[in-house]
Parts: structure tokens; C-alpha cells; sequence
């Protein structure tokens, strides 16, 4: 199954392609709010919207025919995505144009690329490095998005469909527990812990906090300015939990691609819907809430397909609970083995991190997934009711 890979590029823009790629861009963010605006907000099908509103949209905003069909496209797939999370599409801000091949080339000779403007087509050439080159060497892209950033400049993000290396065969898994006092724990013994993590993101709470209070009083300027740091704010702490995820899902990726191992991880699906029924303090509901550990997941995924090595989900019940090298479980209801951040067997008595326990306990799993003849595990985590006393839920049948 082939892979869709983006590409940022930079632009090199003259003064008078600036005015026309600014121009384009307004006409097309108009253009977008204008639909959303005018037409009912159950359609959601871009050949529905095509049909309501494309002459208007050539006639008012001065867009091409493939441009004014991008609009269609976008703002249904925006409200798609809307519908899904039960909240509908107020406003588009951002400036920005959607290509496809008919509107958009890419030029490897000379690494331009030809775009589609409110005044005719241009050419731009492209400000890149070897990375963005080697990654557009030999490809025949069929879609693109233009930006603009916060500093003027302009960027292109091209859609690059490339077929990802083979996975390899392997029998080793590399285990990798989830959570919040260990962002992450490998069955290797790598960690990154969120001690200094949950330190910036409370400062972030506590400015925030501080923030959101004047905004509500003063005078009107500073109530303005207050509203502009807290949009700043946002920005900066989500990229950062961008930046530490791409940092532990790279590292974990190059180190299974290294050791010729697979990745598994829990399949936390619904998780935060499940803790969020259980009563808890504000400040750890925000905690726990706040981090991104599903685009984590994304990171892993993607890198690991690109990569060539193999990802596994497995269930999550009892891998905190079960000792990884006896596979037994505490024989009392409400018990366990483990205690904060320490795991003590009372049937093998192995002592040591709760977390790289939980991380074996997912790499057996893994393993028995990934060869499911070769191992003495089967997979009864799915069921719901809670295994006898001198059972394991890991223990051969």
C-alpha cells in the first residue's frame, strides 16, 4: 500500500508574483467562508456544493475552474471532519490554496513548480535542501498546498505517493508503555520522563490562567493584547508536544529499525472517555488530558511504515499488572502488584520498574501476535471478566 509523504518547500517569489499569490489566496479563503456561509450545513458531498454555488463562486471571486472547484472540495471536507466531532465549521482564517494536477507541475530540471493564479500561471522556483530533493527525485507529485507563513514567506506543501520499504520478518519486539510520569518506557530500558515535561506545561496552565484574567478587564488594549498572547501561547505549547513526540518516535523507530525488531504498543483507543469517568482533581483531569499521546501514536506509525518495520497494537488490560516473567497476576480482587513506580512479584519475587515490566509485558504480547505458532501466549486480554486467582491472563492453555 502505497504512502502520501508532505514535502515543505520554500518558495523563491518575486514582488509582482507575491501580489498575485496574495491575491489568489484572498480570493480563495473568501471564496471558502462564502460557501460555508451560504449554503446549508448538512450538504457535506463536494459535487453538491459544485453544483449549488460554482458559477457564483467564478463570477464573485474571480477563481478559475479548477480553483473554484478546490473550494467545493475543501469546505466538504471540512465539514466532514466537523460532523465527526459534533461541531460545525464557524470560519476559515488562514490563507492558503489547495492544487491538483491540473492547476499545479512540478519540474525537477530546474526543481520549479507551476501554479495557478487569479492573473494566469507562474512559475516559482524552489529554495530547498537534500533532504526536500532527494525526497522529490524521481516523483510525479498530483497535489500541493500554498501557505503562507507568519514571517510573509512563502511555502508549498507537496503530496509526494511513494511505495514504503517492505516490512521486515523479525521475532524480536520492542515493547513500548505509554504514560504520564514516563512519557514513554521501551522494553530496553529507554525512557524520556515527563517530570520536566509536566513542568513546562504547568507553567504554560499557570500564564494561561493569568492571561485568560486580564483579558476579562483593563482597558481595551490591553484586553487585546492579552487575547494575542494567549493565541501565541497555544501555538508555542503545541509545538511543543509536536517537537517531543517527533523526538521519542524517531528514537524508538531507529532503534527497532537497528536491532531488526518490530514495535508493539497498546491500543489505548477510547482510554481518555474511560479515565474520565473515574473522579479525579482538576489539575490531574487537565494532566491527563492535555497530552497528545494519540498524535504520538500517528508518529510511531508513520515512521515505522517509512521504515520498514513492523507496528502492533495489542490490548491493553492487565499489562500493568502481570509479571513479565512468571505471567502471574496478584491473587486478590482489587490488588496488584505493583505500587507507583516500583513492581514487586509475590510469585517469582522479580523487583523492579512498573513501567519496563508493563513494556515486556507488551513486547510478549507483540511477539505473540507477530508469530502466533511460536509462542506460549494467547490472547485472552480481550475479555472483560477478571481471571481466576491462579490464572494469568497470559498463562498457556
Amino acid at each position: 500500500m502505497s504512502q502520501i509523504l508532505t514535502v515543505s518547500c520554500k518558495l523563491k517569489v518575486s514582488q509582482s508574483q507575491a501580489a498575485k499569490l496574495d491575491a489568489t489566496m484572498d480570493a480563495f479563503v473568501q471564496a471558502l467562508n462564502w460557501v460555508n456561509q451560504n449554503t446549508p450545513e448538512k450538504v457535506v458531498n463536494a459535487v453538491k456544493l459544485q453544483s449549488l454555488c460554482y458559477y457564483q463562486i467564478r463570477a464573485r471571486f474571480g477563481l478559475s475552474s479548477n480553483l473554484a472547484q478546490q473550494v467545493c472540495r475543501r469546505v466538504a471536507g471540512a465539514r466532514k471532519v466537523a460532523r465527526q466531532r459534533n461541531r460545525p465549521v464557524k470560519e476559515f482564517k488562514r490563507r492558503f490554496v489547495t492544487y491538483d494536477a491540473r492547476i499545479f507541475s512540478f519540474r525537477e530540471k530546474d526543481w520549479t513548480v507551476s501554479l495557478a493564479t487569479v492573473d494566469g500561471r507562474e512559475r516559482f522556483e524552489l529554495a530547498i535542501g537534500n533532504y526536500q530533493r532527494g525526497m522529490l527525485a524521481g516523483s510525479n507529485p498530483k497535489s500541493a498546498t500554498l501557505v503562507q507563513r507568519k514571517d510573509g514567506s512563502y511555502s508549498i506543501q507537496i503530496c509526494v505517493e511513494a511505495e514504503p520499504p517492505k516490512q521486515q520478518n523479525t521475532d524480536k519486539v520492542i515493547g513500548v508503555d505509554l504514560g504520564r510520569r514516563d512519557i514513554a518506557h521501551t522494553s530496553e530500558g529507554d525512557n524520556w520522563n515527563g517530570q520536566q515535561l509536566n513542568k513546562v506545561r504547568d507553567h504554560y496552565c499557570r500564564l494561561r490562567a493569568s492571561l485568560q484574567r486580564k483579558a476579562s478587564k483593563g482597558t481595551r488594549s490591553s484586553r487585546r493584547r492579552c487575547r494575542e498572547l494567549l493565541q501565541r501561547l497555544s501555538g508555542k505549547e503545541r509545538r511543543f508536544q509536536t517537537w517531543v513526540n517527533h523526538r521519542i518516535s524517531k528514537a524508538i523507530v531507529s532503534r527497532a529499525k537497528a536491532t531488526n525488531s518490530a514495535i508493539a504498543l497498546e491500543d489505548l483507543t477510547g482510554i481518555r472517555e474511560r479515565v474520565n469517568q473515574q473522579p479525579r482533581s482538576k489539575t490531574e483531569r487537565r494532566r491527563a488530558n492535555s497530552w497528545a499521546f494519540y498524535q504520538l501514536r500517528q508518529f510511531l506509525e508513520y515512521k515505522a511504515r517509512v521504515a520498514g518495520v513492523s507496528l502492533i497494537l495489542v490490548p491493553p488490560a492487565y499489562t500493568s499488572q502481570t509479571c513479565h516473567r512468571c505471567l502471574h497476576i496478584h491473587p486478590e480482587q482489587g490488588k496488584s502488584y505493583r505500587s507507583g513506580k516500583s513492581f514487586k512479584c509475590g510469585h517469582c519475587g522479580w523487583e523492579g520498574d512498573a513501567d519496563l515490566n508493563g513494556a515486556n509485558v507488551i513486547a510478549l504480547l507483540g511477539a505473540a501476535v507477530n508469530q502466533p505458532r511460536g509462542s506460549g501466549l494467547f490472547c485472552s486480554l480481550v475479555e472483560q471478566s477478571r481471571p481466576r486467582a491462579t490464572e494469568s491472563p497470559l498463562r498457556t492453555a
